[in-house]
């Protein structure tokens, strides 16, 4: 059977394992045996910390079988129609096997005819968590300062790259005062 030294996952990905473990124990043996591993074997993660180079939901991925050319698929949670040869279902021992691995790490699966093939994962091409990550760096780096919460989201109450003003801060604070929210205890 496959042999998982190590996967790292997020909750999300870990949670939706579970439940295909709980609610479709009528996979194959090979299936059920790589999904066992890859629960016990587990690292789990917040996605704001699983590495860039690891193969989450989501992901594109380029990866080899065997000594194969690479191939490239988004790892998906489960089959969509109309696109067909894109996506790779953790549905599938291929996709399942994937999930959880790094970049440059194996993983063999047997095959119908009672083979192994060897899964490498070549490039994590895109991930989603890694994605978010940069889009909120790329947030702060746009409107650099301090930030507060309001009533429609976050706004600039003061930019440390401009010169302090207390009538500013006096507007900012009536303006505030005007939409504070009294909480429970004013009902």
């Amino acid at each position: 059977m496959p042999t998982i030294d190590s996967c790292q996952l997020t909750t999300k990905d870990y949670t939706i394992l579970e439940v295909i473990r709980e609610r479709h124990p009528i996979y194959d043996e090979t299936f059920s045996t790589i999904l066992q591993r890859k629960i016990s074997n587990a690292v789990v993660m917040f996605r704001e910390d699983i590495p860039a180079n690891v193969v989450t939901l989501s992901s594109r991925v380029a990866y080899r079988v065997n000594d194969g050319p690479a191939d490239t698929r988004i790892v998906s949670h489960d089959q969509m129609r109309g696109l067909v040869g894109l996506l790779l279902p953790i549905t599938n021992p291929r996709g399942l096997a994937l999930l959880g691995l790094a970049e440059g790490q194996s993983i063999s699966i047997p095959r119908a005819d009672g083979s192994l093939e060897t899964l490498t994962v070549q490039q994590v091409v895109y991930q989603p968590e890694a994605a978010r990550r940069e889009r909120l760096k790329l947030a702060r780096v746009a409107a650099p300062g301090s930030y507060r919460l309001g009533g429609s989201g976050l706004r600039v109450v003061h930019r440390s790259d401009e010169p302090h003003d207390e009538g500013q801060n006096k507007v900012a604070a009536a303006f505030d005062a005007e939409f504070d929210d009294p909480g429970p205890s004013a009902a």
